[in-house]
């Protein structure tokens, strides 16, 4: 057992502290914390559990979900802190990362605020156990990555989503024959659509469909298998397996944001990669301006490549396979997954003859976001704004704005 003050947030939403010069990682700890931590040590720091409190930081609230203390749901890490502090710690984050990892000289970085700190969610994913007694459908316990708790509610989660998932339980035994399995139910305009993953035959699908009125649309990744929509209500797919916004208004102002910045460049030619459904590639090309697109996902290409007006296109494929082909232009677009570029990606843009006039990374890792800028030292940031888009959680969005260096 050890005395620790709580100095600073990981990235990873723990608390952080420092006892006998170890650096010790404390779940569910505030900056002002001053604890009682059992400690799991290893060479370089040490893993702590929150025992008791000498002193409470002035930033705790109390943590309106139940699941959050009483079977320690890992899906939020910071319902204790109060908002401006969750805020304040998320930029903090970046901006560590930005200077240590990106060898980056920034000053501090502002992180724009949810207008919704609950309820915003419109996508829930939970892991299904099949025990003795029936399905278990929660999530995992923050320090049991194994184990699942059955969910009842939800406090991030807009309420449609949960009256969808009121509706999927009765439903389970017609789920494919697994011990376990991962469930998604999302919105759409008009409906919701649930997305299975795992097992390899679903013979009874269909009855799944019929017994929930609220799906418009069912989708199956078998193990080792793509990712396809099984049952319909409709004739067009409605997007249910892919790219939906989790907080939508957050993620309209941050696309907002990436189109005004690109279009203050008055760019002639821009690449969008990971362009998804296509959300910011339109609206740059609708005020002619040339667009290249390039995004894996063909199902999500096929939804806006058809309004895309020559010479702007489409590429299904990898970034990094096209990445060199596509470039010179004034402006490139990144939005990857959380594990950021290829260094195929980020090899082309420091090294191309032309470079372009400015970079625009969309990152949801700002970990992964350093490591890249640290890739391009040709290029220097030019501006770096954060958008709250998973209030209650460690996870922000960062816009980082990048141009060439003066020489």
């Amino acid at each position: 057992m050890a005395r620790v003050e709580i100095t600073g947030v990981a990235a990873g939403g723990d608390g952080v502290g420092r006892t006998e010069s170890m650096v010790v990682f404390v779940p569910r700890t505030a900056i002002g914390d001053v604890a009682q931590v059992s400690l799991t040590k290893s060479k370089r720091f040490a893993r702590g559990k929150l025992e008791s409190l000498d002193i409470a930081s002035p930033d705790r609230v109390e943590p309106p979900c139940v699941h959050y203390v009483a079977d320690r749901c890992g899906g939020c890490q910071l319902q204790h802190i109060a908002y401006a502090a969750q805020l304040k710690a998320k930029g903090t984050i970046i901006a560590d990362a930005l200077r240590r990892i990106g060898r980056r000289d920034i000053g501090d970085v502002s992180v724009d605020a949810s207008d919704a700190q609950w309820r915003y969610r419109r996508k829930l994913t939970l892991h299904l156990r099949r025990t003795n007694d029936g399905w278990i459908a929660g999530l995992h316990p923050y320090d049991d990555p194994v184990a699942v708790f059955d969910l009842r509610e939800c406090p991030i989660t807009e309420d449609r989503v949960l009256d969808v998932w009121r509706e999927v339980r009765p439903a389970f035994d017609y789920l494919p024959r697994e011990i376990a399995l991962r469930v998604a139910v999302r919105l759409l305009d008009a409906g919701a659509a649930l997305v299975v993953e795992g097992g390899q035959a679903w013979p009874t699908a269909e009855r799944m469909f019929a017994a929930v009125p609220s799906l418009l649309e069912l989708w199956w990744k078998p193990d080792g298998g793509r990712m396809r929509r099984v049952a319909s209500r409709t004739i067009e797919s409605q997007g249910g397996a892919s790219f939906l916004q989790v907080n939508a208004r957050v993620a309209e102002q941050l696309r907002n944001h990436v189109i005004t910045r690109a279009r203050a460049y008055s760019p002639v030619r821009v690449v969008d990669a990971y362009a998804g459904a296509g959300g910011t590639a339109m609206p740059l090309a609708t005020r002619g301006t040339t667009v290249i697109a390039i995004e894996y996902d063909a199902e999500a290409v096929a939804r806006f490549e058809s309004r895309l007006r020559a010479p702007s296109r489409a590429i299904v494929g990898k970034v990094e396979d096209h990445i060199l082909q596509a470039l010179p232009a004034d402006v490139v677009l990144l939005n990857p997954p959380r594990t950021g570029v290829d260094t195929r990606v980020t090899g082309a843009l420091q090294n191309v003859s032309s470079p372009p006039r400015a970079i625009i990374y969309v990152s949801c890792d700002p970990a992964t976001l350093a490591r890249d800028l640290s890739r391009m030292p040709r290029y220097r940031v030019a501006s770096v704004r954060a958008f709250d888009m998973f209030p209650q959680t460690a996870h922000v969005e960062t816009v980082c704005e990048l141009v060439p260096e003066v020489t």
